[in-house]
């Protein structure tokens, strides 16, 4: 069983910056994908960012030139640095681990953009 805990949310203003973090548990973070999905209330979960265990990486056109997707292997962990952030960001943030047919999520970590 893979665990996966993310943290970095918070309260931010408008134009600002965070990392967000998921450390994964287990020995098969660095051949799986990884994911960022975030909910916001009375919308469905939606993807952010991926990234593939060679290290390709995609994009949600919202998110684009604004939000990075990045992964430690060594360290089991995979980042999300969202930069020029807006109140339409405001959402709970998910890591999400695929490999195969399993998929393991996180307990997800809110992230609140307001002035």
């Amino acid at each position: 069983q893979v665990q996966l805990v993310e943290s970095g949310g918070g309260l931010v203003q408008p134009g600002g910056s965070l990392r967000l973090s998921c450390a994964a548990s287990g020995s098969i973070f660095s051949s799986a994908a990884m994911g960022w999905y975030r909910q916001a209330p009375g919308k469905q979960r939606e993807l952010v960012a991926g990234i593939t265990s060679g290290g390709r990486t995609n994009y949600a056109d919202s998110v684009k030139g604004r939000f990075t997707i990045s992964r430690d292997n060594a360290k089991n962990t995979v980042y999300l640095q969202m930069s020029s952030l807006q109140p339409e960001d405001t959402a709970v943030y998910y890591c999400k681990l695929e490999l195969g047919r399993f998929a393991s999520w996180g307990q997800g970590t809110q992230v609140t953009v307001s002035s």
